[in-house]
């Protein structure tokens, strides 16, 4: 059972021999579990793998089943919750890490809180990982409306490689102009860089990820809207986040983005997107 069954329930499980009728007979008892859903190892976290007692039958229990007992185990932080794919793999995170010069193994992984000592990995691991379910959808429209489009992409995977791919989409788009004065050619951006940046991250880091919609871009002649899912953090207010103040829907996964020096401190993204004077930016928090 220990090798077998995930998590551990050894220390719910009571064993004793008996003597009915001539012969022994082992009894086994166990209690309810701290940590349900448990499940087969060799199956996973999944349908197969989890079973629930109906009458007197064991059935596979359903995944709206296993999603409620993880809820009522570990809360409802998302990201601190089990993740239901347990076959992850972690290239585009790997090679993040590696670029900053920073051990990433399972026990960085560990103090991360991306996977737990049972070796469970967590919603934030499912985020960070190669099959992370969700995206962001970027759309190029001609003129100031959705008429027509000029380009779209849909940027899945890790949510380190989707953050890589979509800056390097916007940067792409992002016109250059010279203006003259005298002898000297100062060239400026339709987007400040930083303000750019800062918008990004800022859709990825606090974005709820209860929510399976995507993350919406939209680049027009004249703005850029970034549409983050969510809306803001229960008792924040516009005004609140326009001063500097911030609280992090999802502090893992920024405690990631500070451990790889993408973030440099809390509360200061809208300030850095005000102060670079950005053209028509545009942030949008949909509730």
């Amino acid at each position: 059972m220990h090798d077998a069954i995930k998590p551990d329930l050894t220390m719910f499980l009571h064993y004793e021999t008996l003597e009915e009728d001539g012969k022994k007979v082992v009894a086994v008892s166990i209690q309810r579990g701290t940590e349900r859903p448990y499940y087969i190892a060799k199956k996973g976290l999944r349908p197969e793998g989890v079973y629930v007692r109906q009458g007197y039958s064991s059935v596979p229990a359903t995944d709206s089943a296993i999603r409620q007992m993880i809820k009522e185990t570990d809360g409802d932080h998302f990201e601190e919750m089990r993740s239901l794919n347990q076959e992850l793999t972690f290239e585009a995170a790997q090679k993040e890490f590696e670029l900053r010069d920073i051990e990433f193994g399972s026990q960085q992984m560990q103090t991360l809180k991306m996977i737990d000592k049972e070796g469970i990995y967590s919603n934030l691991g499912l985020l960070l990982s190669d099959q992370c379910v969700h995206t962001i959808k970027v759309a190029v429209f001609q003129g100031k409306d959705q008429e027509v489009f000029k380009d779209r992409r849909e940027f899945s995977g890790s949510l380190l490689q989707q953050m890589n791919e979509v800056y390097e989409f916007i940067d792409f788009r992002n016109q250059t102009h010279a203006t003259i004065n005298g002898l000297l050619r100062t060239d400026i951006r339709d987007y400040p860089e930083v303000a750019v940046r800062e918008a990004l991250l800022n859709l990825i880091v606090h974005r709820d990820y209860s929510f399976s919609t995507s993350a919406l871009i939209s680049i027009y002649e004249d703005r850029i809207e970034f549409v983050s899912v969510g809306g803001l953090v229960h008792g924040m207010e516009l005004e609140d986040i326009m001063v500097g103040l911030s609280v992090c829907r999802n502090q893992n996964l920024t405690n990631v983005f500070y451990c790889l020096k993408l973030i440099e401190a809390y509360g200061t993204g809208m300030r850095k997107i005000i102060q670079g004077k950005a053209r028509n930016a545009k942030y949008i928090l949909n509730s």
